[in-house]
């Protein structure tokens, strides 16, 4: 059987976080009609309006959904630079050039990260060694991000996403590597969404919900594994 687990390590520094985690297989980007390419792209672009009153203010530390995640990212080392996906996807909706169309399983994540205002993150659960886990790093794990040439270990103490072979996503939510990436007709994946505001739990849920709505409409997914994991919920079954 295999996992996710959130370490103690993880708890400590965010007690009343929450994840939704959704284990997904049997992706088919293929086979969409014109009609259903052309859904997910009106659902992309209403979302992207949606996703306005997130950002109502320059510059964009100003806002809330922004503020609360450079406050979670506080709490450990991170790279310099390093943000929380959705600040990426915000920022695009505050400067007027919405989040655009790339393939259909890409714009449905995009499309509940926006409406909702959480991260998500996707990956090739097949390519995961042994359970995954969400915990401070001791600094010397592996980690070759995408789009680079060399590796880059985390920082001791950073919280990341890991496995027996090393890092899968380094400062939480902010960047991938390549060995789990997700690639053209990846059929099975690992869903994580993000949530550091306890009075949001409820959109939470609704946003994993529609998620897993939406890819089992349009991509044909058989939805394996969707919880909410929390600090009395440290762990689920993955498949």
């Amino acid at each position: 059987m295999q996992k996710f687990i959130s370490d103690e390590s993880f708890w400590e520094l965010f007690p009343e976080a929450a994840i939704a985690v959704l284990s997904v297989r049997g992706l088919k980007e293929s086979g969409l009609t014109d009609v259903q390419k052309d859904e997910i792209k009106d659902l992309l672009a209403q979302a992207n309006r949606q996703a306005a009153k997130y950002v109502p203010c320059e510059p964009i530390s100003a806002n809330e959904v922004v503020q609360v995640w450079r406050e979670a990212y506080r709490k450990f080392p991170t790279k310099k630079g390093a943000r929380c996906s959705i600040e990426a996807l915000l920022k695009r909706v505050l400067h007027d050039t919405p989040v655009g169309s790339i393939v259909p399983s890409v714009d449905i994540t995009n499309a509940v990260s926006l409406k909702y205002a959480f991260p998500i993150g996707v990956e090739n659960i097949d390519a995961f060694a042994g359970d995954l886990h969400l915990g401070a790093m001791k600094g010397d794990e592996a980690f070759l991000p995408i789009g680079s040439d060399h590796e880059e270990p985390p920082l001791p103490g950073e919280i990341a996403y890991y496995d027996s072979e090393g890092v899968v996503c380094r400062c939480w939510n902010w960047r991938d590597g390549q060995r789990t990436q997700m690639q053209d007709y990846t059929p099975n994946a690992f869903v994580a969404m993000e949530c550091v505001e306890p009075h949001r739990r409820d959109d939470l849920q609704k946003a994993a919900d529609d998620l897993a709505a939406l890819l089992t409409k349009y991509l044909q997914a058989e939805i394996v594994t969707i919880a909410i994991v929390t600090k009395k919920n440290p762990e689920v079954a993955l498949r």
